[in-house]
């Protein structure tokens, strides 16, 4: 087990591995970053220089904070993790770590974990993302919410872009969230909803709470 420090600026959730700052991203299948390899949580694991195109040089640019590249799924899903905003800490482990939170399972696609949430009463399959700043809702009754003005995101391979966002009341197996919450642009909403999910919940969950987030064991707890 190890202790890491967890920086959550600017909406984004980054950890200091060796003095040099990563995006924690269960949003990308992909990690990548300046360095050939990193040592992980005492694994050791190669790295791509780049993920469809973003390089650790543009996503500093994106994300306002100079990072040496982003950790994705195919190095987060081999442990454990206690996320605590409050005090700074990531807790992670190769041994099965417990919370007492809500469990809420998850199932995954290409490694990307995705969560069941209810807007409305109504079901909906999501991609739980770290690395998304906002969360995002594709369907028609966003704009029935109230409005919370307009942002600027960015994703792999389409760059930046603009969305106005909306307040949605979103019910996790019980624990209700009001998540900040845009639309996707259509070269992103259409693979989207290819794999039957309807949206992306992004770090706004982990505000002001400690999150234990179990790949492995496909459980996230609230």
């Amino acid at each position: 087990m190890q202790k890491l420090t967890l920086l959550f600026d600017g909406g984004h959730l980054f950890i200091d591995v060796e003095r040099e700052l990563w995006l924690f991203d269960t949003g990308a299948s992909t990690s990548f970053g300046d360095h050939e390899g990193i040592v992980f949580a005492g694994k050791e694991f190669s790295l791509n220089h780049n993920y469809m195109g973003l390089s650790a040089e543009k996503l500093s640019e994106f994300v306002g904070i100079k990072c040496a590249g982003l950790l994705g799924t195919d190095v987060l899903s081999k442990f454990d993790y206690i996320i605590d905003p409050s005090q700074n800490t990531l807790t992670v482990a190769s041994d099965e770590l417990s919370h007492d939170g809500q469990a809420i399972g998850l199932s995954e696609f290409m490694g990307i974990p995705i969560i069941k949430v209810q807007v409305s009463s109504m079901e909906y399959r999501m991609f739980f993302d770290t690395g998304a700043q906002i969360s995002y809702f594709q369907d028609k009754s966003l704009t029935d919410f109230p409005a919370c003005g307009m942002i600027k995101d960015f994703y792999p391979s389409v760059g930046q872009f603009e969305t106005d966002t909306y307040q949605v009341k979103v019910s996790f197996e019980g624990t209700i969230f009001d998540l900040r919450c845009g639309s996707l642009p259509e070269l992103l909403a259409a693979p989207l909803m290819m794999t039957g999910t309807q949206g992306i919940v992004g770090n706004q969950i982990l505000e002001n709470r400690v999150i234990g987030y179990f790949p492995r064991r496909n459980i996230l707890c609230l």
